[in-house]
This record gives structure tokens, sequence and C-alpha cells, in this order.
């Protein structure tokens, strides 16, 4: 018998006795149900129960309820008549972050803690769809809680023997982009879709042209019948090649094959063999076993797409937090991971996108080296604050309408994007630089500076 354990860490909020809380999610996860049962033995439960590590209580939240909860602790005020039924109270729709509508007054009694559970890896091996049943199973619809996330994983050692994780990484895909150092720089094939192969080529040549170090379909891109992967593949190719011969310098373009099983493996073989240097999945579209088993047969960079996982972090009282779904992603051979950006024009806040970058650059079980990936709302403006903030050039940050949307087009917003990264590098003040760079000053004369009182904007 094993002793190796995963440790979850969650954020329970319960009108129970919080370590009555804790020891649902324990049961449930592991030997128990709603009730006790011949078979499950103390001999049993001591070899396969889930065990309850600490219960720390947290201030209230003022979280909404989830739909359905149980609440056994009567608010105050005067008592029920007898024989009233009271076990469940609807509680509606909770909010999304950034509203404020919660009737904070229906939460008496409800408290809040960071209970830490130990699952045996007897109880399922280093299998992560075996494992995502385990911590994150049907704990998500036990109406005892009225909010369950998990906020991060420990995995044991047999999870790195089982998932090699990424193949490049950071420093593979600095050898491949042959940038040695310094941020890499990006962008997002724009129009997202629509462009048919023939304009695809000239946006990419334009873009190649004014040294971009990466490009990327938009994850909408699939295989269209307006555009086939098959077509796009050979163009972005073709057109690589001839600004390396030009050049010396040759992006890396990532290829969306996010498909079916039998599908994607076609699509990474059919960019391989036309000497394309990386493919992109859609990590939550496909799965984390989807992933892994591509990352068995993948001989290129895999660029991990975070479309969809809004559905687990962004309601705070329910989902799976970006620490713990980043380590499945990297375990699963993402060699980069989006992480969002500052002043980004989703919904996280500066400091929650932070969070994830430094989530994404830790050490997990003494590699897996994963590169973040800033996109979404990012410009020239932001380039000083993101460098202060992270402290590292070991970024891809990707621009779309702050590359496509500058006045003078793609070619004058590659060039501010640039400036402004070598002049935060550098500790030279954007406006400074944009005096001898007329594209800087061009592009934040329209996207502005959030950090600089002048705002920002691409959609």
């Amino acid at each position: 018998m094993s002793t190796a354990e995963v440790v979850a860490t969650y954020l329970v909020e319960t009108y129970l006795p919080l370590e009555q809380a804790a020891e649902a999610i324990a049961g449930e996860q592991s030997t128990g149900t709603f009730t006790a049962v011949a078979r499950e033995t103390p001999e049993l439960r001591a070899r396969f129960a889930a065990r309850v590590l600490s219960v720390e209580e947290l201030p209230p939240t003022g979280n909404p309820d989830l739909p359905g909860t149980t609440r056994s602790r009567v608010p105050t005020g005067n008592p029920d008549l007898p024989g009233t039924t009271r076990s469940r109270v609807p509680t509606g729709s909770p909010d999304m972050p950034g509203t404020n509508t919660h009737d904070t007054s229906r939460d008496a009694g409800k408290r809040s803690a960071r209970v830490r559970i130990a699952f045996g890896l007897d109880n399922f091996g280093p299998s992560l769809p075996n494992l995502l049943a385990a911590v994150a199973g049907n704990l998500f619809e036990l109406r005892q809680l009225a909010g369950i996330r998990l906020l991060d994983l420990d995995l044991p050692a047999p999870f790195a023997e089982r998932y090699p994780g990424p193949r490049y990484g950071v420093r593979g895909t600095r050898e491949l982009l042959d940038r040695p150092d310094g941020v890499m720089l990006g962008t997002i094939v724009k129009p997202s879709i629509g462009l048919s192969p023939e304009e695809l080529r000239l946006v990419v040549r334009e873009l190649a042209e004014a040294g971009i170090d990466f490009i990327k379909d938009d994850e909408l891109m699939g295989n269209p019948p307006h555009s086939p992967l098959a077509d796009r593949v050979a163009v972005v190719t073709e057109e690589l090649d001839k600004v390396a011969a030009r050049t010396g310098r040759r992006p890396m373009y990532a290829f969306n094959i996010t498909d079916d099983l039998d599908r994607m493996a076609a699509n990474h073989d059919l960019v391989h063999a036309a000497g394309g240097t990386c493919v992109m999945v859609c990590v939550n579209l496909v799965g984390f076993s989807a992933l892994a088993w591509l990352r068995e047969r993948c001989a290129l960079p895999i660029h991990g797409h975070r479309a969809m996982t809004g559905v687990y972090t962004r309601a705070p009282q329910l989902g799976i937090d970006y620490v713990a779904w980043s380590k499945l992603a990297r375990l699963a051979g993402a060699d980069h991971l989006h992480t969002n950006g500052l002043s980004n024009k989703f919904y996280e806040t500066d400091e929650e996108v932070l969070r994830s970058i430094t989530a994404v650059r830790e050490p997990l079980l003494g590699g897996y080296e994963t590169l973040p990936v800033l996109s979404s709302g990012q410009t020239p403006g932001l380039a000083s604050e993101t460098y202060r903030r992270t402290n590292t050039t070991d970024l891809l940050v990707l621009a779309g309408g702050g590359i496509h949307g500058h006045p003078s087009g793609p070619r004058a917003g590659v060039t501010a994007m640039r400036a402004a990264w070598s002049a935060a590098t550098s500790g030279t003040d954007l406006t400074t630089a944009a005096k001898q760079v007329p594209e800087l000053q061009e592009a934040l004369n329209k996207f502005g500076s959030p950090y600089t009182g002048s705002g920002h904007g691409p959609a």
C-alpha cells in the first residue's frame, strides 16, 4: 500500500459547523455516502477514507449561496412555528464578480474556511481524470455547501513519473525563436475568422517582416470550410520560409489543431510535415487527458489556450481556481499557457492575473517549465507596469487589437510593442521613448495607458 497522498485545498462556505462540512466532503469523495453501509468497515476507512487535515476559519466572503444550499442554521429573528420545513431556502442565481446585488442579511450563520483534505493515491493512482473525480467530482453538488472552490493541489512524485509535462517550455521556445533573452512578442490573426488563406498570407508576411516573434490562430479558427487548416498550413509555412530567406528570422506560428482525438493527431502531423513549429490546443475544449495524449505523440511546442476557463474560475464561490487548473494543464504537457494580462478586457483584476503568472512560473514537482502567455487587450502602454510587477521577460506577450488596431497598421503595431518593451526593460520612461519612435507615440495616443491616467483601449 502506497503512503503517497494528494492534498487538495478548498474554500468552503456552509451553514453547518465547518468541521462537519469538511467531513462531508472527505466522505463523499472517498468511502462514504449519505448513510452508513455494511461494508464500510473501520479497516476499509483506515486505508481509503480521505482525511481532513485542517480547517482554517476565514472572514465572511459575502458571496451568494449556491442554488439549493441547505440552511440547517436558522437565521436570527422570530422562531418558526412547530412543524415548519426549512431545510432548503431558494437562493436564486448567484451573481458574477463585479455585480453588487447580493443581500448579505440572508447570510446569518454562514461560515467560511480554508480546508485541506488528503486523498490517498491508492484511491485513484497517478491519473488526471481519476484525480479530478476525487478532488473535483460530486462535491460541487453537495447541498451542505453554500460555496466550494478547489484552490490548490499538492501532488506526489508518481504524477511526475506518469506525466512528462512540457517538452519545450521557456528555454525550448526561446531556442526555436532564436530569442535568447528579452520578452517574446506575438499577436493573434485578426479578424479572428473570415480571412481567406491568401488574405492570411498577406497578414503573416507583414507581421513576419516587422520582426514579430510569434503569431497564432484565434481559438475560433479551427478547420472551417472557408479556410481549411490544410490550406492555411501550406500558405503560412510557405510565406514564413520566404521571409526567413530574406530576413534570417522565422516567427513561430501556432496553428489551432483543436478537434476530436483522431483529427487532432492528424492535424499535428500535417503541421509537422509542412515544417510548422507550433500547434495550439484549447485545453478545456479537449480536456486534460486529450492534451496528455497529444503530448505523448507531439513533436512540436503545444500552445495551451484557456478558452472556457471562466466556467471554472469566474464565480468566486464555485469551481476550480486558476492555480489548481494550471498545474493540471502543465502536467498534461502545455508548453505555453495563457494567464490573461494586466488591464485586460475580461473580468480579472491585475492582482488575480499576477497570481496566475506566478503560478505558471513556480516549479512543479521539480520542473514542468511552462511559458506564461499574456493576452487580452494588451498594448504598448502596459509594458512598463507589466515588467515592473512581474520582474521577468520570460513572458510571451500577445497583442491582437494592440497591434492590428495601430493607426498605421500591424507593422507599426509591432514596432510600437517592441519599443515599449525595450523602454520598460531599460528603465526608460515611455513618454521619452515615444519621442524617438513615432509608432510608439501613435500607439500611446490611441490606446493610452491605465497606469498614467490616460485610459486604455482595444476591445
